[in-house]
């Protein structure tokens, strides 16, 4: 059994989902089975735990706590090939505060509630109890992982674990250019568009959404043009009847920042699918 695999067990018997990552902390990929989420991947992909496939497919949201998968024969290859383990903050009821060097650090210091701090590679996790939306690039050297991302696993670190403050919450929220503020601008075109709804049920947008949303999370390459033409689908067949709303929106962008997307990049990329589509 590998050190990782034992780590692993060890978190999940205390209640935390647990998943194996390649080199370069990336999680394992979708198997043939999965690709292009022929499965059906995880529905809305909102909880921990396996898809309906038995390998660790689907990044986040594959992580367990379950001993028989996490040691099962299918999950095997990927803790043998394992650079390291992760988990799902989220899921363990925690959100962490990824400080990425030392001026992020000593920003923190001043601007947020001491907790428990782990050291990582080029800086420090601060751990919080309780839940939130996941984003990267909340300012310089700075992510926020809880809700639909991983961290890697580097240990208990120090400290009290404190409850999350307002403070901490904000990150996600306060400054202008973020993910919530794009769709605000940017979907304001769609509710002119009123054409012929082709939704044969609710069911069927939020499917489509959630759909999109593995699409960007299980990209491990080309993730701008992975964004770009998963916004693109979305519009072209969601987005001249006036369903897609501001919500729907925001969960696109919220995914594709947890990828490494910038506000930006999220912006320029759901304006030229507009363009294109001539909405």
């Amino acid at each position: 059994m590998s050190e990782h695999l034992r780590a692993a067990l060890s978190l999940a018997a205390q209640g935390v989902p647990v998943l194996p990552l390649r080199a370069g902390k990336l999680p394992f990929g979708n198997c043939p089975a999965c690709t292009k989420n022929a499965c059906g991947g995880r529905p809305n992909m909102k909880t921990p735990g396996p898809c309906l496939c038995p390998r660790p497919c689907h990044g986040w949201a594959a992580a367990a706590t379950d001993p028989h998968i996490l040691n099962s024969v299918a999950w095997a290859p990927a803790w043998r090939h394992a650079a390291t383990a992760a988990y799902h903050p989220g899921g363990a009821g925690v959100t962490v505060v990824d400080l990425d060097d030392p001026a992020a650090i000593a920003w923190a210091r001043e601007s947020l509630p001491a907790t428990r701090t782990v050291t990582t590679t080029r800086g420090e996790h601060w751990l919080y109890r309780g839940t939130m939306p996941s984003a990267n690039a909340v300012r310089p050297g700075v992510d926020v992982k809880s809700l639909m991302a991983y961290a890697r696993w580097l240990g208990r670190g120090e400290g009290a674990t404190v409850a999350l403050t307002d403070a901490v919450r904000a990150l996600v929220v306060k400054e202008p250019p973020t993910a919530r503020r794009a769709p605000q601008t940017l979907s304001a075109p769609l509710s002119a568009q009123r054409g012929a709804c082709p939704h044969r049920t609710p069911t069927y947008l939020d499917r489509g959404i959630a759909m999109a949303e593995q699409r960007i999370t299980a990209a491990s390459s080309a993730v701008h043009a992975t964004v770009y033409r998963t916004f693109l689908a979305v519009l072209s067949t969601h987005g001249r009847c006036g369903c897609l709303t501001e919500t729907h929106a925001v969960r696109l962008f919220t995914a594709a920042q947890a990828k490494g997307e910038t506000p930006r990049h999220c912006t320029d990329a759901w304006t030229n699918a507009l363009t294109t589509l001539g909405l």
